[in-house]
């Protein structure tokens, strides 16, 4: 091996572990990689940052934009509550809503299709008296098939078609994943339905929803403020200085019967006031004795009383790109800044009460939240929390969905015409979204996730990079002697396999960008179609199934559902070997080699 290619492997080896690792987000990871590749060399810095103007970033970012277009239009919405009742049978339940999610996907970005589907199937879900686990997983693994059956579904099948056409003149247009995609989806949303949700455990089962995840009304509290208090005349920041260190938090105030639960810094508190309390009998014993309160006794332990006619209490799942990811309460200010009122956060099922102050977000976390009820979708929005249900809220635009379904039908049947490429038509789909004001000018950039875009502009020359030092060459022989005197059969499904297995441990984006380059060699130097190889890649990307690190739709239902780790494998692990079970056949009828 030369220098260079020893160079590079150890750095995809610092990229995988960094990626399986999760300390660092993704695109970080890449871009260092990036940077550290020019450094040593092996990209040269002229053509390093060519991966912003690839097609498939253009691409990538078209589809987002289009994907908020048909959010705020209120398309979906209507839709999902339709489709998405409660139902006596479960496997029927999980069917219609696991096969919508794939059906969504295939037209939109299949994180999006998630996020919109999330509030109606936790509502189905309480309607239904089942625990959500049963139903966010086929939820998020049916969002995941369903990318599989068209180019703009699913990042990995954007970069493999542009990929396609860099290296062979062509890329894959709109539909030809469908004939494999579609045949996976329907077996895998079939599995969901009757077998895959048995396989969780049974606590998962019995576990309840989001809601009564938190139990708060056991933590519910009133003390009142007696005449001659020192605390009559404080400011409402002084107080929450004593509730932070006391580890409880003040959702409001009561004044002359009167409740108050939109306050402020600045807020005097005065003699007669009842303060609102989220805390436990220790901490609220502390909390009264420093303050030199009483504790009412004589009121409903009821979590209603944290609501009003201008603050609502919303339940959220916080994304993996959200910028609280990695943050700490504190240096956020939510309440001041976001006017948010942190509550109670519940972390795979268990709820944590304790130093809430000093808790560091994750991707996934279940978020009870105090807010203001005219702005909550707003700031929801601009952290990227995703609302687990409506609370008497409605997110998004109602009267402009036709527009942007034609919008959306309008870019297909210009690309699949000829007359201009998929990623022209895309672009001025999502142009049209934005002269219509169906995504506001201010909106647009929040639309975008900018994390996958850094991620598929810098891996774009790691990618060449294999390719120019040769490495992918010393990989492609290296298969080949291991699979010496076997059928290319037999090769192309170990490439299948392999990077089914690493997309479960590091980005699919990444993976694709990866092993399309490797698929390419082996089909070359066994004579064979490539495309039947580059299928194999753009399936195997986006199957992650095993760990919700893999895939972002498996980070954002662990916290709702109250999934463990092991819970993804239980019900991915066998979901895999079915895919290739039925992919395999279906590329080498539709790609013969």
């Amino acid at each position: 091996m030369s220098v260079d290619q020893i160079s590079l492997f150890l750095i995809l080896a610092g990229v995988f572990v960094l990626f399986a690792w999760g300390r660092w987000r993704y695109d970080v990871v890449s871009f260092a990689a990036l940077m550290v590749c020019i450094l040593v060399g092996i990209v040269p810095s002229d053509v390093a940052f060519n991966g912003f103007s690839h097609p498939a970033v253009i691409t990538v970012a078209a589809v987002l934009i289009i994907s908020r277009g048909l959010a705020n239009s209120g398309a979906i919405d209507r839709i999902a509550h339709i489709v998405v009742p409660p139902v006596k049978n479960l496997a029927m339940q999980i069917g219609i809503m696991s096969g919508f999610a794939a059906a969504l996907s295939a037209v939109m970005n299949n994180v999006a299709a998630l996020a919109l589907l999330m509030p109606a199937t936790v509502e189905s879900a309480k309607k239904s008296n089942r625990s959500p686990a049963l139903l966010l997983m086929p939820l998020s693994f049916g969002s995941i098939l369903g990318g599989l059956i068209t180019l703009i579904g699913t990042p990995p099948n954007i970069v493999i078609g542009n990929y396609r056409k860099d290296a062979l003149g062509a890329p894959f247009s709109m539909f030809d994943f469908a004939p494999v995609g579609l045949a996976v989806a329907v077996v895998g949303v079939a599995y969901l339905a009757l077998v895959g949700w048995r396989l969780l455990p049974k606590e998962r089962q019995a576990k309840s929803a989001p809601e009564d995840l938190f139990n708060i009304d056991d933590y519910v509290a009133e003390v009142l403020v007696p005449p001659g208090s020192e605390t009559a005349g404080k400011r409402m920041s002084e107080l929450e200085d004593v509730a932070q260190s006391s580890d409880l938090r003040i959702a409001g105030i009561i004044r002359n019967h009167k409740r108050i639960l939109r306050t402020t810094q600045a807020t005097i508190i005065q003699e007669k006031d009842i303060i609102l309390l989220e805390a436990g009998p220790k901490e609220l014993d502390v909390f009264v004795h420093k303050l030199g309160l009483e504790i009412k006794g004589d009121f409903d332990k009821d979590r209603g009383v944290f609501a009003s006619d201008d603050v609502v209490l919303v339940e959220a799942v916080v994304s993996a790109d959200s910028r609280i990811v990695g943050r700490e309460i504190g240096d956020l200010r939510l309440k001041s800044r976001y006017g948010l009122n942190l509550l109670g956060v519940s972390r795979q099922g268990t709820t944590i009460r304790k130093r809430l102050h000093k808790i560091i977000f994750q991707s996934g976390d279940v978020l009870l939240l105090q807010a203001d009820s005219d702005s909550v979708a707003d700031t929801l929005l601009r952290l990227k929390i995703l609302p687990l249900a409506e609370r008497g809220f409605q997110m998004g635009k109602r009267s402009q969905a036709l527009i942007a379904a034609g919008l959306l039908v309008g870019a297909v049947a210009l690309a699949a015409s000829g007359i201009v490429g998929l990623t022209v038509a895309l672009a001025l789909a999502a142009l049209g979204m934005v002269l219509s004001s169906i995504v506001p000018l201010g909106d647009l950039y929040d639309s975008i996730d900018w994390p996958v875009i850094v991620l598929v502009a810098a891996m774009i020359p790691i990618g060449g990079a294999l390719e120019t030092t040769g490495a992918t060459t010393l990989i492609t022989n290296g298969i080949l002697t291991l699979s010496s005197g076997y059928s290319p059969v037999v090769v192309l499904t170990l490439l299948f396999i392999v990077t089914m297995t690493l997309s479960d441990l590091m980005n699919n984006v990444a993976t694709a960008v990866m092993m399309a380059p490797i698929g390419i060699g082996l089909a070359q130097a066994l004579g064979a179609n490539p495309d039947s190889f580059l299928m194999a890649v753009a399936v195997g990307a986006s199957c992650a199934f095993l760990t919700p690190i893999g895939h972002k739709n498996n980070a954002l239902v662990m916290g709702p559902g109250g999934y463990r780790f092991g819970d993804y494998w239980r019900v991915g692990l066998p979901l895999e070997i079915l895919i290739v079970i039925v992919a395999m056949p279906m590329i080498l009828w539709v790609w013969p080699l």
